[in-house]
């Protein structure tokens, strides 16, 4: 992780100094196709670097925090970025780190659009069901529909390909820490989770 953490600030130096000749060129009245160049050479780093702290993430032992009694319906809600929430009941409490949990949630339901082709439009909508699963308790199961992810030749949540990537795989890391599992079929991604009894 240590090589990663080095190439991050390399990445950051990169970005400081294309800052500092953007702000040169405005002042010395440059063309706008090379300022664009500037700003898109910033915009690029600023991507690269944010990958890489994904990877250090990722790389890194969770601090899991578990609150009983957190509303994984709440979490969805909030985490929906736009989509349409579908509840099925109403009782989804568990033993959930809020904050992670609601990043990975917030990633799966954002990792289709970054996926996307483009311009193609991506109609996820989100579904929360309970399923009792008898002496073993019972489990939120969470669906998003119409989510595209990359073709990856293996299982997308560890493709690791671009920044979606990363964070699809981040999010199903963080799922698994709270003793859930994620799977993709068909452009439908399940989540199943633990909830309190």
């Amino acid at each position: 992780m240590q090589i990663v953490h080095d190439l991050k600030n390399q990445l950051n130096g990169l970005k400081l100094y294309a800052t500092f000749l953007r702000k040169r060129m405005e002042k010395a009245e440059r063309p706008a196709d090379e300022l664009e160049t500037i700003a898109k050479l910033i915009a690029g780093l600023e991507r690269g670097a944010t990958d890489m702290t994904l990877l250090v993430r990722y790389g890194r032992p969770l601090d899991i925090r578990r609150r009983p009694g957190t509303d994984l319906a709440r979490l969805l809600r909030e985490s929906a970025e736009g989509a349409r929430v579908e509840l099925d009941g109403d009782a989804y409490e568990g033993e959930f780190d809020p904050a992670l949990l609601a990043e990975a949630l917030k990633n799966i339901t954002t990792g289709g659009r970054a996926s996307a082709q483009g311009g193609e439009e991506v109609g996820a909508g989100v579904r929360l069901t309970r399923q009792e699963s008898g002496a073993s308790g019972a489990s939120a199961v969470v669906e998003w529909r119409g989510v595209p992810l990359p073709d990856t030749d293996g299982d997308p949540f560890r493709s690791f390909t671009g920044g979606a990537g990363l964070r699809l795989a981040l999010a199903a890391r963080i799922i698994r820490e709270h003793g859930g599992e994620v799977s993709n079929e068909a452009g439908v991604i399940r989540a199943r989770l633990p909830l309190q009894k």
